[in-house]
């Protein structure tokens, strides 16, 4: 009978005897092809858990694979060493960040060999290094040079407790992650890359990704966010304000017969002319720093009326709304509540007309109507004056020749 697999001491052996022979350090050999194995880098928290084991391993084994097909691999470790757990330990435990950083790395690492992974230690690093932040820092001014990163206000979720900004998947109900703190909405000064300049180049070279699964070719698209559409102007009516028309991009421009409301946002500068006399537009602004509108669409109906573009002496009400975006387009909209469910849960909250204007192939305009579900999908131009009985293309086309 076998004897029982001491696993501490077998694997301890040949760990021991891979560390003394290099075996797993990237040496350069220009008789094999390079094969670079790189996961995610862990932060320096302390301790591993399940989710380390699973990602390294499956790192490990493509590493391994490939170096037994003959290729000379490289597959190192980093530490994403920066962020809020190594600042607040250090508040907490009043000792330098680095201190606390650097013990936990200690731990880790010692962690991570005795998994046995195939890692070139040699090549470690850590993002809190100067010799590694250093060419970050160095690809920022070659940003920067090129008119690629620019500085701007924008509104960003703001821990109260943490004293830092928050992305949105670090919200929870509402509340910070970490501190349980009631997140805020605030405008503060940031810094941007302007990936938007790389947008079609991005969106086309995904198509010569052929081993990449559709559906992650399909999330990267999205996340391009191309729109194509038109920038609509709006007339202001009110003779008292200084700006005297607003601006709108769609990707919707077929629809603008169905348009029952405007709405911009707070940081739009026709808000920041109005909020320097309405007080109840400042009470409105600070009830917003405290609503996540994913969860609440809110708005505040203005005294100003915009001209309808095409029909003539219609007036629409302008709101000031908490899920307009000031980086997303102009900042403004116009709202058509029969084909968009966002506009329409707006338009039923606020009492506002929902004007069909797009008939389902499958309907009888006479008793077709919109009651809580938006329609958008295909069909044929109703209550739209010139475009009646169109396609949606056809009308978009016909809608920008004429604005232009």
């Amino acid at each position: 009978m076998s004897s029982r697999y001491n696993h501490k001491v077998v694997e301890k052996y040949w760990q021991d005897k891979w560390a003394d022979q290099n075996i797993f350090q990237s040496k350069k050999d220009l008789k094999k092809k390079k094969y670079y194995v790189l996961e995610m880098f862990p932060y320096p928290s302390g301790k591993i858990h399940m989710g380390h084991v699973r990602n390294y391993t499956l790192g490990d084994v493509l590493a391994r694979y490939k170096k037994m097909q003959g290729f000379n691999v490289m597959h190192p470790m980093g530490w994403d060493a920066f962020g809020l757990p190594a600042e607040n330990a250090a508040i907490t435990e009043k000792k330098p960040p680095s201190e606390w950083t650097y013990n936990n790395i200690r731990i880790m690492r010692s962690q991570l060999k005795s998994m046995g992974f195939s890692i070139d230690w040699s090549r470690e690093i850590a993002t809190c290094h100067s010799e590694y932040y250093k060419h970050e820092q160095l690809f920022f001014l070659d940003l920067l040079k090129a008119g690629l990163a620019y500085k701007k206000e924008s509104l960003v979720n703001w821990d109260p407790v943490d004293q830092t900004v928050l992305a949105n998947e670090q919200v929870i109900d509402g509340k910070g992650w970490r501190s349980g703190a009631k997140v805020e909405q605030k405008m503060l000064s940031q810094w941007f890359l302007k990936t938007s300049s790389y947008s079609e180049e991005l969106l086309n070279d995904l198509n010569k990704l052929d081993h990449w699964p559709n559906k992650v070719k399909l999330m990267q698209s999205n996340w391009i966010g191309k729109s194509v559409g038109a920038e609509i102007n709006f007339r202001i009516k009110n003779p008292n304000i200084v700006i005297k028309e607003i601006k709108v991009f769609t990707t919707r421009p077929d629809t603008i017969f169905g348009a029952s409301f405007c709405a911009i946002s707070i940081d739009h500068p026709v808000a920041k002319e109005l909020i320097k006399t309405n007080p109840g537009l400042k009470k409105f602004k600070k009830e917003c720093s405290n609503i996540n509108p994913d969860k609440e669409k809110k708005g505040f109906k203005t005294n100003i009326k915009i001209m309808h573009p095409f029909t003539e002496n219609k007036a629409l009400p302008l709101f000031i709304a908490n899920f307009v975006l000031m980086d997303y387009g102009s900042g403004s909209i116009f709202g058509c509540p029969a084909h968009d469910q966002r506009d329409l849960d707006f338009a039923i909250k606020y009492n506002l007309d929902v004007i069909p204007v797009i008939l389902p192939n499958d309907q009888n305009i006479k008793t077709y109507k919109i009651k809580k579900e938006a329609f958008t999908g295909n069909g044929t131009l109703i209550n739209s004056f010139f475009l009646n009985g169109y396609n949606i293309e056809k009308a978009k086309q016909t809608v920008i020749k004429k604005i232009n």
